[in-house]
């Protein structure tokens, strides 16, 4: 199904099942210790053995030795995997390093070896009997100190690097009220619950893989690159992931060297990559400097804004596209953006959840809030002031295809009680906390991406569906029936869900928020032409055929849906794939973050008391799971501006705080209140479903809400994240 024209009315409109809150209907499975995770198929690959990764102690060099002889002799050892006998290995498209490194080694932490053993202990004892002699270089591992050698990087992802608009010099240097600031933003790890891991195991020449990977098909793709191996001869799995945020779109190296070390021992092999080694082994969001200035008139209405961002990788790796949203978000006639890349010998940077918007954002709206104070105009009512309905740097000839930012600043304001704000800050106390209210609108671009299912329907009236789609935590599996039943008209517990597999149609994959939107899009087509195969076997005129109630319906006739399908049943197979409306109209998502904090007058401690927000993304497919996955991603967002930070060793290239002991996230003592209002929004120009993705949108935005308020709360401005309590002790004014 082609979809190159705005969505008319269709089944998915009757609203029975979609758009309705629903149990996951994987819950039971997850809560039961039912649902297989990569690490545990004990039942598919039983006696399989346990591999260890020794990665590499220097983070830019050489390896001059490699000894693994003490290693192989130790009690339980099957084999010791380096790059000296892994056999010829080529690269994926999508990894910036070797997966096993050596003799060349790119990265601290990169994997050099991997120990095969009986048991995960006897694994683990004998890599530390590996021994590995470095010729260590030196390395540039400081963004700072490299910023002036930053360069242009080449386009990414089909996005240019820079943008102009008029005339920015002209327009900020007449403009009556300036404001020129720079923001920092740390490096940041994904720390999802499920660590990296996979099973593997051979069968002859051919490769099945359970593994814990948002992208089946890119995973089957690099995999094959990697291993020099023909695509069809490995065979990938992945129903049931525990968070991957972005860390799991690409191939990594618990896949690679679990193939290779189950090669080598002839036996099954699982791999998880430890806790410790995460941050330094596989990828994280890098840390950004970004300068920000915008020209206004007195009553804030926006003439010239600009946004420029440095980022660093590794060579060959790409930019952290955070000022992406500055293109789109606010008027302006005169703009600029730009983008420049350092060269750093850290581990690979990558994308994590709303990559370019969750930092750019925690730097773009504060800077907004400092606009609004020197305007002397509310912070609410500056955003409304500077909306724009159409891409500003193209003009009305492209229009949003739809924007809700206004009704969710307004609405979100009265139902956060905004008016009760004062606007001068350090004026509310509570005790001897300092109390203050922030706000920061929310954007992240609508992105939508071809998707493929498979639909049966059996001769008891049942449905399964079948898509490489895979659930990160996210409700695939629900969404996706709900969409079957609305389109088939039956009963959820009629639909069975299959995910995650590689011999399924290929699916838009989870990612970038564009999962959920393009996924069920692509079983609204495979519905839509089973639907019709199956009016055909009833008599009916497709077009006239109505499905309700496990009946299809017309012309006065009702034939049960089982009686149709027949003993043989009936299968359809199809994928959405989209045209040009993304170009003929900007699609993004939109809403409004609002915070109220507590500083601690005599500490600078900062706790949130309560978070509140109102968010428009097309059609909420399931406001039970979407509700859930924005009040995680308001989580992450608080994480962001209050503790997260790899903090890096400038000697010798490496993240110091690479658990969970030292890496700081969020739990829910930290956020007692969450409130979370979906306006109402259908967008004919995303997809016939008439959604938008809204996993990654909670995040962007929510940083900048808690930043606001801090300043609200005790006139500390800090722009420099993360506002831990030691940065805002310094400024606090005499208790």
């Amino acid at each position: 199904m082609k979809f190159d024209q705005p969505a008319t009315l269709n089944p998915i409109d009757r609203g029975r099942v979609i758009g309705i809150a629903h149990d996951r209907i994987d819950g039971p499975a997850k809560v039961t210790g039912t649902a297989p995770y990569a690490y545990e198929r004990h039942d598919v690959a039983p006696n399989a053995a346990y591999g260890w990764i020794v990665g590499s102690a220097i983070a830019k060099g050489s390896i001059s030795a490699i000894d693994t002889r003490a290693a192989e002799a130790a009690p339980g050892v099957f084999a010791v995997v380096t790059h000296e006998n892994a056999g010829p290995l080529g690269k994926g498209e999508m990894n910036t390093a070797h997966l096993l490194g050596g003799p060349r080694i790119e990265h601290f932490d990169q994997a050099l070896a991997l120990v095969v053993a009986g048991t995960l202990e006897q694994a683990r004892d004998a890599a530390r009997l590996v021994r590995i002699d470095y010729a260590r270089e030196e390395g540039q591992f400081e963004l700072a100190a490299e910023k002036d050698k930053a360069v242009k990087p080449p386009v990414s992802w089909g996005t240019q690097p820079d943008s102009a608009a008029g005339d920015f010099d002209a327009g900020f240097a007449s403009a009556a009220v300036k404001i020129d600031r720079t923001y920092t933003t740390p490096d940041h790890s994904h720390a999802m619950m499920e660590p990296h891991a996979s099973t593997a195991a051979w069968l002859g020449g051919r490769l099945t893989l359970w593994t814990s990977n948002q992208m089946i098909a890119w995973a089957v793709k690099e995999l094959a690159l990697t291993l020099k191996m023909k695509p069809e001869d490995i065979h990938v799995m992945s129903p049931y992931i525990g968070g991957g945020f972005g860390s799991k779109l690409f191939l990594r190296a618990d896949a690679v060297l679990a193939a290779l070390g189950a090669r080598a021992a002839g036996r099954p092999v699982k791999v998880a990559i430890a806790r410790p080694q995460i941050p330094n082994n596989t990828t994280h969001r890098p840390a950004t400097i970004q300068r920000i200035r915008i020209g206004a008139d007195k009553n804030g209405v926006i003439d010239a804004i600009g946004h420029e961002v440095w980022s660093g990788d590794l060579p060959g790796g790409g930019i952290e596209s955070a000022a992406m949203q500055t293109r789109l978000l606010y008027g302006g006639k005169n703009r600029m953006t730009a983008h420049r890349l350092a060269v750093l010998d850290l581990p690979e940077g990558n994308a994590m959840r709303a990559p370019g918007e969750a930092v750019g954002l925690l730097a773009l709206e504060v800077a907004m809030d400092e606009l609004a104070e020197k305007c002397g105009v509310d912070p609410v009512e500056l955003r409304i002031r500077n909306d724009v309905q159409y891409d500003p740097e193209v003009g009305p000839k492209r229009p949003f295809s739809s924007r809700k930012l206004i009704e969710c600043l307004r609405q979100g304001a009265d139902r956060f009680g905004w008016s009760k704000r004062n606007p001068k800050p350090g004026q509310v106390r509570d005790g001897h906390w300092l109390v203050g209210m922030g706000v920061a609108a929310a954007f992240r671009n609508n992105i939508a991406s071809k998707s493929g299912a498979r639909v049966s329907v059996d001769g008891k009236g049942q449905v399964t569906v079948e898509t490489d789609m895979t659930d990160i935590g996210t409700g695939s599996y629900t969404i996706i029936a709900q969409t079957a039943a609305e389109m088939l008209g039956v009963a959820m517990e009629a639909v069975t869900v299959r995910l995650g597999d590689s011999k399924y149609p290929v699916s838009a994959g989870s990612g970038g928020q564009w999962g959920g939107n393009s996924s069920t899009a692509g079983v609204y087509a495979a519905c839509m032409v089973l639907r019709g195969i199956l009016a055909q076997k009833a008599g009916f005129n497709a077009e006239d055929a109505e499905f309700e109630d496990g009946m299809i319906k017309a012309a006065g006739k009702a034939i049960p849906l089982k009686q149709a399908a027949g003993r043989d049943g009936a299968s359809a197979e199809d994928k959405i794939e989209f045209g040009d409306l993304s170009k003929r109209y900007a699609q993004a998502t939109f809403g409004a973050h609002f915070c109220e904090v507590g500083v601690d007058m005599h500490t600078g401690e900062t706790r949130v008391r309560r978070m509140g927000g109102a968010f428009a993304a097309g059609r909420i497919l399931n406001p039970k799971a979407a509700r859930s996955q924005v009040i995680g991603a308001m989580a992450m967002g608080v994480g962001a501006a209050l503790m997260e930070e790899l903090t890096v060793d400038t000697r010798f290239g490496y993240f110091v705080n690479h658990d969970m002991a030292e890496y700081q996230v969020p739990v829910h003592a930290d956020i007692p209140e969450q409130d979370v209002l979906f306006v109402d929004e259908l967008d004919d120009k995303s997809s016939p479903m008439k959604a938008k993705g809204v996993g990654e949108l909670g995040i962007c935005g929510a940083g900048a809400a808690v930043a606001n308020a801090i300043y609200n709360a005790c006139g500390v401005r800090i722009r420099d994240y993360p506002l831990t309590l030691d940065k805002v002790i310094r400024s606090l004014p005499a208790a």
